[in-house]
């Protein structure tokens, strides 16, 4: 009899060492920039599009392994859920490549407002300057992206105006994946019609004018008030002299029926 008896479950399989955490979880955003939402028409999926403004918020981190960039878009008096608003841009040095998370993808409130194409855009700048011959990874996309006909080609349109190709596995166009590709293939712009980024100079010249419109207003409120009170004086003097005269019409008429009937 063997000092070492057969397993019978078979051999153990060996266990495969878990990939090191990335570095940086705790890393929030430490520059901020007002984004401008112009307003725009009604849109039938996505409701009311008013001016509005938005901060987006970034922090850049690198070492020799890798890098990256967090973005957020945070609104006005407005929370949004944890996985809402926020994109980070991962950089591995060692195999050259590039991944976007989070894997479930771009979560953003408000939609249809142009962030999604800006935050992208950010992310592919940054890339592009010095790693525009790394390679952003191939990544499936969430099929709640495209349960209505107007969100999938939304979407889609984001995509491949960026320079990312979309590709179906079915003909219903649920399953769907972006092809991998080269940073330096790809397109950093944004559509400016819908979202304008302002400086902090320019939003402090916005607020200035903003404020000598207001005072302007109230001047002229103010000038209108003092019209619509000495209009109301002179209608109140004009009602006395009114009622005068009426009464002392009616008092003359009285005197000559008087007069009349008593010769």
């Amino acid at each position: 009899m063997s000092d070492n008896p057969s397993n019978p479950a078979g051999p153990e399989a060996p266990v495969m060492p878990e990939a090191p955490p990335l570095p940086w979880a705790d890393v929030q955003p430490e520059h901020f920039k007002m984004l401008r939402l112009a307003p725009l028409q009604t849109d039938r999926s996505t409701g009311a599009r008013p001016l509005r403004f938005v901060q987006f918020g970034y922090a850049e981190r690198n070492n020799a392994e890798h890098s990256l960039l967090r973005m957020n878009i945070q609104l006005p008096n407005q929370r949004v859920r944890k996985e809402q608003n926020h994109l980070d841009v991962w950089v591995d040095h060692t195999t050259h490549r590039i991944r976007v998370r989070p894997d479930s993808g771009l979560q953003l409130e408000p939609l249809n407002r142009g962030v999604g194409r800006f935050l992208m855009a950010q992310g592919i700048q940054w890339a592009q300057k010095r790693w525009s011959h790394y390679r952003f990874d191939s990544m499936l996309l969430p099929s709640k992206d495209a349960l209505n006909e107007d969100a999938r080609l939304r979407r889609d349109h984001s995509l491949r105006t960026q320079g990312f190709d979309v590709v179906y596995a079915d003909a219903q166009h649920l399953k769907s994946h972006i092809e991998d590709v080269q940073a330096g293939e790809l397109f950093d712009a944004w559509n400016s019609e819908k979202l304008q980024l302002i400086d902090i100079l320019e939003a402090a010249q916005m607020l200035q004018q903003a404020e000598q419109n207001l005072l302007e207003m109230e001047v002229k409120l103010r000038e209108k008030e003092e019209r619509i009170s000495r209009f109301q004086r002179e209608d109140t003097g004009l009602r006395f002299t009114i009622t005068c005269l009426v009464a002392f019409a009616v008092f003359q008429a009285g005197l000559l029926i008087w007069i009349a009937t008593h010769r």
